[in-house]
């Protein structure tokens, strides 16, 4: 009887939808999580998480916690062994080694920036994704960190190639959208920055996938917060049509695209956003970039 009691769950647990959803709840930082919340972290919408959650209760491996008019999900405690066994107990997080990771920042700008410049940026880049970056809180705040020293040296110093900054709240589709192909069609001859007012955990699973379709890799690209930096660094701001306001500085070139939110739409709206922002990429890049002749290949 036991064997077909795990046979069920594992039934229930082998969609990877449901087994993402139970993950994210059991890493939650209270240990539960609302159905609007786990659409925005999936991409998906809201009647779909709800679908899976019902399979997931009526699996009995969530209890439903209401709250008012909200409803938290979170892992039945008397299936937790169950989860444990069929998904893996998660390892315990350890602090991460905060030198290591400043040194070698520290390495990094020498001859630029003075440690302690280094240091202060690294701390406030940390403190900015604490509430969001998990456990890779420390590669993405040194990332963040070296992206921010970058921004500010070319903010400084100039730079060779044009750099383009896209704008939307989470950070999550529409500018990673934008920023994915862009990267994909200039390469190395254009800076592409992304950023958000509020930004999400992570990229949107449908973005990532519309990108996949087009031969166009997320690579280790992820939300991040807008900061002065990274404005004062650009030499085009574009706002993807949702209301985030940018600090505005002289020389720079101000655009927003009026463009329909990914969020919580089903993978055929979101390649029609692709596309219509692919048009538009295009069309800055034929300005940033006038052609040239070809070289012929000696």
């Amino acid at each position: 009887m036991e064997s077909e009691v795990e046979g069920s769950a594992l039934t229930v647990l082998a969609d990877p939808t449901r087994s993402r959803i139970i993950q994210l709840i059991r890493d939650a930082a209270d240990g539960r999580a609302m159905v609007s919340r786990l659409a925005d972290q999936l991409g998906l919408r809201q009647p779909t998480v709800s679908h899976h959650m019902a399979a997931l209760h009526a699996e009995g491996l969530v209890v439903r916690e209401p709250e008012g008019r909200r409803v938290w999900y979170s892992i039945n405690p008397d299936q937790a062994d169950r989860i444990s066994a069929l998904l893996g107990t998660p390892s315990p997080a350890e602090e991460p080694d905060w030198d290591r990771v400043t040194a070698d920042l520290q390495t990094r700008y020498r001859g630029t920036f003075s440690p302690e410049t280094v240091s202060q940026y690294l701390t406030e880049s940390r403190g900015l994704l604490a509430s969001n970056a998990g456990p890779l809180l420390a590669s993405r705040a040194a990332a963040f960190a070296a992206t921010r020293l970058d921004d500010l040296r070319r903010a400084d110093q100039g730079a060779e190639t044009p750099t383009v900054l896209f704008v939307c709240v989470q950070n999550a589709g529409r500018s990673q959208l934008a920023a994915g192909i862009l990267r994909q069609l200039a390469g190395d001859r254009v800076t592409v920055r992304t950023a958000g007012s509020a930004p999400a955990c992570d990229v949107r699973a449908t973005i990532v996938t519309a990108l996949d379709e087009i031969g166009v890799a997320l690579g280790g690209e992820f939300p991040k917060p807008l900061t002065d930096e990274a404005v004062r660094a650009a030499d085009v701001v574009i706002t993807m049509g949702c209301g985030d306001a940018c600090p505005i500085y002289p020389g720079r070139r101000y655009l927003d695209w009026d463009l329909e939110d990914p969020v919580g739409k089903p993978l055929a709206t979101v390649r029609g956003i692709r596309d219509d922002i692919d048009k538009r990429v295009r069309a800055l890049l034929a300005e940033l970039l006038p052609a040239s002749p070809a070289r012929p290949i000696p």
